[in-house]
Order: structure tokens, then C-alpha cells, then sequence
């Protein structure tokens, strides 16, 4: 029983072990920010979305699709009828097929979604060292506090690698990433952009607007949900109050 017990402990400890060298400094805890769009009462900050989508058009869009919104919905965050219709206009649209049967191309419309950088996947990879850049529509939405997640991402590189750990050529460490390699090249830096509301470019303001961007790319309709949120938990509780009142009454003659 005593040789059992010292057998288990050992592989417990092996195993352990292996756990934690096969995850080495990836599991770095995340950056914790204060969004604006947090809670029940968050709002979006239009000013900063307006920046993350010039960080995005100007960096990101170059690899990264955005293939579940539609120009038309940038009048939300603040872009007027004219800047969007001259914005989609500067895209360069595949249409058709037309009365001869052929595809052709034409400028975009308020109502075309954002074009994807690459004409398939098999492109994207071979661009990209193998790896395949994520649509980044809904990217905030498929981690775990992801906007934490991708701010911690954009800001972590830059690390010294771990004593013993080997980065495979043309990848990168960073100790957000699971397993801490990442293809992707640090993607925003000091001035990655000039702000056109005169704002400073620093690389942490670049990533809080960027997420600020994406946030709202991925529920664009979140502000009319918190508000029907809010306002049907007031009626709730209103007839809540009320039904109270009336089973006082009904039932008074009882007491």
C-alpha cells in the first residue's frame, strides 16, 4: 500500500510536471481594463470606435476579414450618410453574374459588407506563414473575457522568451497565446497610425480602441438590448408592486 501510494504521488508529480512544461508562461493572467461598454448601464465610446476602425482599416483589414458588417452600420458610431457612401466607394466590389453571364466589378455600396483580404483560405495561409487569420466580426466574442483577452494580446509582445522554450521560425512569443507561440507578427506599435482627431498613437491606446472597435463590430445592437434590458426589468417590477398590492386587498378579509 505504502509502494501504491509512492507510485501515485510520482506520476501525479510527472504529470503535473508535463502540464506545466507543455504550458510554460502562456498562461500569463490578463490585463484588466476598465471598458466603457461593461455592465448593465455600459455605453459605447463612438470617438474611440471611430479610431479602432482607422486602426483596423489601416492594420488590421490587411489580413483579417470583417465579413459580418455591412458599411451601412458604421453611421451608428458616429460616421455620417456621405462618409460611409464615399468609404464604401473606395472598395472595389466582384458583382454579377450580369445579363452575359459574367461576374465584373464594381465600387462598393453603404450596403456591401466589408470585402475579405484574401480570395480563399488557401491564400490567406500561404500569406501568412500557414496560419489563417481570423474573421474578426465576432473574434471578441469567442474567448473568455476576450476583450481583455485580445487588449493582453495586441500588448504583450516583446517578452524575453523562456530559458528551454524554442520559437519556431517565423513565429513569435507571446505569453497570452496558449502555449505561448504566435504566427502573427506584433501587429500595432507607437504611431502605427496618425489619429485624424489629432489623439496620440501610442500602442496602448491603439489596442483599447481597436477593441473598443471590435466590441462593437460583434454587437453592434448591444445598447438596444441593455435598454430593452432595463426597461422590461422596470416593468417587472412594477407589476410586481402591483400584483402585491391587489393579493393584499383580495385576501384582507381573511386576516
Amino acid at each position: 500500500m505504502h509502494i501504491s501510494f509512492r507510485l501515485l504521488a510520482a506520476l501525479l508529480l510527472i504529470t503535473t510536471t508535463g502540464v506545466a512544461h507543455a504550458q510554460g508562461h502562456a498562461e500569463a493572467k490578463l490585463k484588466q481594463v476598465d471598458w466603457p461598454f461593461d455592465g448593465v448601464f455600459g455605453t459605447f465610446d463612438k470617438p474611440a470606435i471611430q479610431r479602432g476602425f482607422q486602426v483596423y482599416r489601416e492594420v488590421c483589414s490587411a489580413c483579417h476579414s470583417l465579413k459580418r458588417v455591412p458599411f451601412r452600420r458604421l453611421t451608428d458610431v458616429g460616421f455620417s450618410e456621405a462618409e460611409v457612401k464615399s468609404l464604401a466607394a473606395s472598395y472595389t466590389m466582384t458583382d454579377g453574374p450580369n445579363d452575359m453571364g459574367e461576374m465584373y466589378e464594381r465600387p462598393g455600396r453603404p450596403s456591401d459588407y466589408f470585402p475579405k483580404p484574401y480570395p480563399n483560405d488557401n491564400a490567406a495561409r500561404a500569406a501568412n506563414n500557414g496560419a489563417l487569420p481570423p474573421d474578426q466580426s465576432l473574434l471578441i466574442k469567442s474567448r473568455p473575457d476576450g476583450a481583455n483577452y485580445i487588449y493582453s494580446l495586441l500588448t504583450s509582445y516583446g517578452h524575453e522568451v523562456p530559458e528551454g522554450m524554442s520559437i519556431p521560425e517565423g513565429a513569435h512569443y507571446n505569453p497570452i497565446m496558449p502555449g505561448g507561440v504566435i504566427k502573427m507578427a506584433p501587429p500595432l506599435s507607437d504611431d502605427s497610425v496618425t489619429y485624424e482627431d489629432g489623439t496620440s498613437a501610442t500602442l496602448d491606446q491603439e489596442a483599447r480602441d481597436l477593441v473598443q472597435f471590435l466590441q462593437w463590430a460583434a454587437e453592434p445592437e448591444m445598447m438596444e438590448r441593455k435598454s430593452m434590458g432595463i426597461h422590461v426589468m422596470l416593468f417587472l417590477a412594477a407589476m410586481t408592486c402591483f400584483f402585491y398590492v391587489v393579493k393584499k386587498r383580495i385576501w384582507s378579509d381573511l386576516h
